[in-house]
């Protein structure tokens, strides 16, 4: 009885902000729990956070840095490669946290109605801490290199809202699209791993022959990675690709959210 109740809910209810600004207590709450679940109970707590991007910024440092000897200009190689790195940890934290996160969640799911929103939408919050412990890392790093952050860092916000809306327009996609087909769930690990290479982190974008760049910037994470060095390095961007990039990334989140809308009303049926 419950759970046909929840589901008549759902389906007599659309998507609002303002119906997510009346539920935003319990994405506090449940922001608040995947940080306790995540940190708390892990020997390493915060630490695990900077382990991972460093692992890799090592590995990048080795093969790209001192192997290829991949040309970063004026900038040190490690800043260049974790500038990177902290753009796209973030964004495949909340892309996998995400994806999986209705699927989690479902018994809560089945028993009372809510916007299904908050579930992804949470997510975003819980990567804000691993991609604050990176930007002190890469700080760190920053003055022990001497190359201190300029005017550019007025654009940082813009660059912390771009790499939001890509992250969250992608998570909401595949938290859907994963209610649907589950096989999405075990193909997110490796569309990560792809775009990790896809993606101007562990060398500029400048490699790119010239006929093949605006197709390489319609990968959203392109464009916010070059905005990540420019607000924090000051490496120069061209702006007319980034604006490739940031519209691909607004389309993915519109369209994403669209997608739930119409998948919310099935949700509690499907899960």
């Amino acid at each position: 009885m419950v759970e046909k109740t929840v589901i008549e809910a759902s389906k007599s209810k659309g998507l609002s902000l303002r119906e997510l600004l009346q539920y935003r207590d319990l994405f506090v709450i449940l922001a608040w729990r995947d940080l306790r679940v995540r940190y708390a109970q892990t020997i390493l707590g915060l630490l695990w956070a900077l382990l991972q991007p460093l692992v890799t910024l090592l590995i990048f440092i080795v093969i790209f840095g001192r192997a290829l000897n991949v040309e970063t200009g004026e900038i040190p190689y490690p800043l260049f490669a974790l500038s990177g790195m902290a753009a796209w940890s973030y964004f495949s934290f909340v892309l996998q946290q995400s994806g999986s996160s209705l699927i989690n969640a479902q018994e809560m799911v089945k028993k009372i109605y809510f916007p299904r929103l908050i579930i992804p939408l949470s997510k975003s919050v819980t990567g804000f801490v691993d991609l604050l412990v990176t930007l002190i890392f890469l700080l760190i790093l920053m003055s022990y290199y001497g190359f201190p952050p300029g005017w550019n860092l007025l654009y940082f916000p813009a660059a912390l809202i771009a790499v939001v809306i890509v992250s969250l327009g992608a998570g909401i996609w595949t938290s859907a699209l994963t209610i649907r087909f589950r096989d999405v769930q075990h193909i997110i690990p490796f569309i990560v791993q792809v775009g990790l290479y896809a993606t101007p982190i562990a060398y500029p974008s400048s490699l790119i022959p010239e006929k093949w760049l605006s197709l390489y910037y319609l990968n959203p994470m392109t464009g916010v990675v070059d905005i990540f060095r420019y607000s924090l390095l000051g490496e120069p961007v061209r702006w007319e690709l980034v604006g490739i990039s940031l519209v691909a990334g607004l389309i993915i989140f519109i369209t994403g959210t669209i997608y739930f809308k119409s998948m919310e009303k099935v949700i509690s049926d499907v899960v």
